[in-house]
């Protein structure tokens, strides 16, 4: 089966997902915030065949997400770091794991938790605001289409 490509749709959640939508992609995106550099960190992390994390990384190499650059040790070797995009993508990140807490775990079930270093408290749920800073629901938000869309 193909992959539909979204590259120019005119939805950003398309967008995004074609950039970063694929699971592993995430899962190297939350090790590299944790901490992981190194290639053969990433593998030994998610038990990922060589072939596809190579992919993965390239690919978010590709998209501005992580770079390769020298090893903070000083050895030969190269590790991938987040840029400046992929940080951005902390919020998403969060997003999903405080809706798996809430929704994919058993009350009681143990789980890791995000915490804030400096508070040493589990982090406040995300929510969506308006300008003023009053929460919004689904029922609050309106899409709005580009005029040469409506066509």
């Amino acid at each position: 089966m193909q992959r539909t490509r979204f590259e120019d749709s005119i939805c950003p959640v398309a967008r995004s997902l074609d950039t970063i939508g694929e699971w592993w992609s995430l899962l190297i995106v939350r090790d590299a915030f944790q901490g992981t550099r190194r290639f053969s960190d990433f593998q030994r992390k998610l038990g990922l065949a060589r072939n596809v994390l190579s992919a993965r990384l390239k690919k978010l190499v590709a998209c501005g997400i992580m770079e390769m650059v020298p090893a903070s040790d000083g050895t030969a070797y190269q590790q991938y770091v987040l840029t400046e995009k992929g940080r951005e993508l902390l919020p998403v990140l969060v997003a999903m794991r405080q809706w798996g807490e809430r929704y994919l775990f058993a009350p009681g079930e143990s789980h890791s938790t995000l915490i804030d270093k400096k508070l040493r408290e589990p982090l406040q749920q995300l929510s969506l605001k308006n300008a003023a800073g009053d929460a919004l629901a689904p029922e609050d938000i309106e899409l709005v289409m580009p005029p040469e869309a409506k066509a």
